[in-house]
């Protein structure tokens, strides 16, 4: 961990919940499955995109690379899912869901971030929803 001026909440800098990301979630896009070399830039991925409260936590971040990143914009997991899918890309919904719960585990334990709780239950039943239907 860094205390640089550029930490987080949890006082890890960018540079080391990118690393943390990779390593928990794999060398792979969550929005396309592209394997992050050298011409796929791993970037950081919000879940919960900070203007829409989203706090800068390892738990809240994915790797993503920056072309998913760039053209995602604001819009939320699910519906950026479907989109990805629809254009032919190959998502890793296990990786988003997992990344959810994880955000939502810490929320329960730690409080706090009132504004996205609705927001994250949302987003899980969505995906559940979405995984039953493709299932069904």
């Amino acid at each position: 961990m860094n205390g640089s001026a550029a930490s987080s909440a949890d006082g890890w800098s960018a540079a080391e919940r990118l690393a943390a990301a990779i390593e928990r979630d794999g060398p792979y896009c969550v929005w396309c499955s592209r394997e992050f070399t050298g011409l796929v830039r791993a970037t950081r991925e919000h879940l919960v995109p900070r203007v829409k409260g989203g706090p800068s936590v390892l738990e809240n971040e994915l790797a993503a690379c920056s072309r998913c990143n760039r053209e995602r914009g604001h819009r939320s997991p699910v519906q950026w899912l479907d989109e990805v899918a629809a254009r032919g890309r190959e998502p890793r919904p296990d990786v988003l869901a997992a990344g959810l719960r994880r955000l939502q585990r810490r929320i329960d334990e730690r409080g706090g971030h009132r504004r996205i709780r609705d927001y994250l239950r949302t987003e899980l039943r969505k995906l559940e929803r979405r995984g039953s239907a493709a299932h069904g």
